[in-house]
C-alpha cells in the first residue's frame, strides 16, 4: 500500500510539472550598478531618486515597471530598444527621457560606448513596487 502511494504521488508530480507551461526566463542585466539617492511615499505612490552606472558593454536585461520613470542621462550615451526589436532611441548626456508604465513597455539600456553611463532617475511607482520587473527577450538578436 505504501508503494502504491508514493508511486501515484510521484506520478501526479511528474503529470503536475508536464502541465504547468514553460516559462521563458528574464534575461539578467550586466555591469549595472544603483544607488537609491532619496525615497518618499505619498498616500498610495513611492517617489524614489536613483543613480544607475552602467559600464561599458553592459546592459540593463530585458524588463518593464510599474510606474513612470523620469530620467536624465548625467554621463555617457545610452542605447534604448523596445521589445519591437525595431525601435531604437540613443540618449546622449544631457538628454532627459520618460520610460512609460505597464507590462507591455518591455526595453532594454545597454552602453554600447567606452565610458560608463551615469543616469539620475525618478520612478514613481505604486507604493511598494519593485524598481523593475525582468521580462524575456522578446526574440531581438541582441541582449
Amino acid at each position: 500500500m505504501r508503494t502504491s502511494v508514493r508511486g501515484t504521488l510521484a506520478g501526479a508530480a511528474v503529470l503536475g510539472a508536464l502541465l504547468v507551461p514553460a516559462t521563458a526566463e528574464a534575461t539578467p542585466g550586466s555591469g549595472v550598478t544603483g544607488v537609491i539617492l532619496s525615497k518618499t511615499t505619498l498616500g498610495k505612490t513611492d517617489y524614489i531618486l536613483r543613480e544607475i552606472t552602467i559600464q561599458p558593454g553592459g546592459g540593463t536585461g530585458w524588463h518593464f515597471h510599474d510606474g513612470t520613470l523620469y530620467a536624465f542621462v548625467k554621463a555617457g550615451t545610452l542605447t534604448h530598444n523596445d521589445a519591437d526589436c525595431v525601435t531604437q532611441d540613443v540618449y546622449r548626456a544631457g538628454a532627459t527621457f520618460v520610460e512609460p508604465k505597464g507590462a507591455d513597455k518591455v526595453h532594454i539600456g545597454r552602453n554600447l560606448g567606452s565610458t560608463p553611463i551615469v543616469l539620475d532617475v525618478l520612478y514613481v511607482l505604486p507604493t511598494g513596487s519593485p524598481l523593475a520587473e525582468d521580462a524575456p527577450n522578446p526574440g531581438c538578436d541582441f541582449q
